[in-house]
C-alpha cells in the first residue's frame, strides 16, 4: 500500500504520525511510504533518518495526499481538505462530535475517517488515546500549575504548599486515564486533591490505592458545585468516547470561583466539559472570564511532541500495520475494535454519537463494509 505522512498544519503541533522506526516496519512490510519534508525535524527525527528507514522525502502536503492511506496525528485543518480524495483512509484523531465543519468536508470528500480516539481493544478500552490521556493528563498539573503564578494571571498558590502553609487545592472532573494521571501528579506534589466520577466501582479502587491524601466524590451538580467554588486548580477530565462532552461545571459556577484559579479543560478537544472553555494554542493558552484563568489548548500533548510522537506510534502501529497488510475493509471486519474507530465512509456517518451530536443519519459499519 502507498502510505503518506504528512507535516502537521495544526498551529503548535509538533507530533509527526510516523517515527523513523514505524516507517522501517511498513518497509519490511512490503509498502511504500512518503513522508513530507521536516515532518518530524524539530522533535528530532530529520528526513535523513526517514530516508535510512526507506521512506521518500517529498515536498508538499499535495505530493502526501496522493497516496491511499494518510497517517498523520491531529484532525485535516482547513487547507488539507480540498487535497483528499474519494475513497482514501484516513488514520488520525477525528474529534468530530464537536466539529460539525470538519465533518462536512469528511463527507463532501468521501473519504474512510477512521479515528485513534474511538479505536476499541478487545477489553472496550480505548488503545490509542490511553497513550496521549496519559500524557495529556500529567502536562495538566504542570500547566495548571504554571497558570496559577502570579505572572499568568494566577493567584499566586503553590500547589504543594510548604510547611505552616495549606497547599493547593486541586480538583479533578473525571476518574479516567485524564483524571487518573492528573490526580496521582497533583497527589505527587503534595497538592489537596479531590477527585470526581460516577463511577463508585473506581472511586474505590483510587480510595484503596490513594487515600487519605486523596479524596474521593461521587459526581452530582451540588457537589462538584461546592468543591469547585473552593478550588484553586480545577481539570476537566471527562470523555464519552466520540460524543460531546458532557458540561459538569456551569457558567454560575464559574463566577462563584475564587479569582485567579485556573481551569485546565483536558476534554476541549470533546467541546469541554466546562461551560466557559473554548479552544486556544500553545502560543496564547490562556484567557480569564469572571477572574477564572481558562487553559483550553487542544492539543496539549504537543507541548513534550517527542514524548507523546513515540508513545503515540507505539501504540498505532499494529493498527496501521493492520490497515496496510489486510486493506481496510478486511482489517475492520476482522477487528471489530478497529471498526468502532471508523466514523465516516464515502460520505455517510458510521458513528452513532457523531450522527446523534451533528444530526446526521446513522450508518452501520458492519452494513457498509460487507
Amino acid at each position: 500500500m502507498k502510505i503518506g505522512v504528512p507535516k502537521e498544519v495544526k498551529k503548535d503541533e509538533f507530533r509527526v504520525g510516523a517515527t523513523p522506526d514505524t516507517v522501517r516496519a511498513f518497509v519490511e512490510a512490503g509498502h511504500s511510504v512518503e513522508v513530507q519534508k521536516d515532518a518530524g525535524t524539530k522533535i528530532g527525527f530529520p528526513d535523513e533518518m526517514y530516508v535510512a528507514s526507506g521512506a521518500k522525502i517529498v515536498a508538499t502536503a499535495k505530493e502526501i495526499y496522493k497516496n491511499e492511506l494518510i497517517i498523520k496525528v491531529k484532525e485535516p485543518q482547513e487547507s488539507e481538505f480540498p487535497l483528499m480524495h474519494e475513497g482514501q483512509v484516513l488514520f488520525c484523531y477525528l474529534h468530530l462530535a464537536p466539529d460539525p465543519e470538519q465533518t462536512k468536508h469528511l463527507l463532501e470528500r468521501k473519504v474512510v475517517g477512521i479515528a485513534y480516539e474511538t479505536v476499541t481493544d478487545d477489553q472496550g478500552r480505548l488503545p490509542l488515546l490511553v497513550p496521549m490521556s496519559e500524557i495529556a493528563g500529567r502536562f495538566a498539573i504542570q500547566a495548571g500549575a504554571n497558570a496559577l503564578q502570579m505572572i499568568n494571571g494566577g493567584r499566586g498558590v503553590l500547589l504543594g504548599g510548604i510547611p505552616g502553609v495549606k497547599p493547593g487545592k486541586v480538583v479533578v472532573l473525571g476518574a479516567g486515564v485524564v483524571g487518573t494521571e492528573a490526580m496521582r501528579m497533583a497527589v505527587g506534589l503534595g497538592a489537596d486533591v479531590t477527585i470526581f466520577d460516577r463511577s463508585l466501582n473506581r472511586l474505590r479502587e483510587l480510595d484503596k490505592l490513594f487515600a487519605p491524601a486523596l479524596k474521593t466524590l461521587f459526581s452530582t451538580p451540588a457537589a462538584i458545585e461546592k468543591e469547585v467554588m473552593r478550588a484553586d486548580l480545577v481539570i476537566g477530565a471527562v470523555l464519552i468516547p466520540g460524543k460531546k462532552a458532557p458540561r459538569l461545571v456551569t457558567r454560575d459556577m464559574v463566577k462563584k470561583m475564587q479569582p485567579g484559579s485556573v481551569i485546565v479543560d483536558v476534554a476541549i478537544d470533546q467541546g469541554g466539559c466546562i461551560e466557559t472553555i473554548k479552544p486556544t494554542t500553545h502560543s496564547n493558552p490562556t484567557y480569564v472570564v469572571d477572574g477564572v484563568v481558562h487553559y483550553g489548548v487542544t492539543n496539549m500533548p504537543a507541548a513534550c511532541a517527542r514524548t507523546s510522537t513515540q508513545g503515540l506510534t507505539n501504540a498505532t502501529l499494529p493498527y496501521a500495520l493492520k490497515l496496510a497488510n489486510m486493506g481496510y475493509k478486511k482489517a475492520m471486519l476482522e477487528d471489530k475494535g478497529l471498526m468502532e474507530g471508523l466514523n465516516v465512509f464515502h460520505g455517510k456517518v458510521t458513528n452513532p454519537f457523531v450522527a446523534e451530536d451533528l444530526g446526521y443519519e446513522y450508518h452501520s459499519p458492519m452494513s457498509l463494509l460487507h
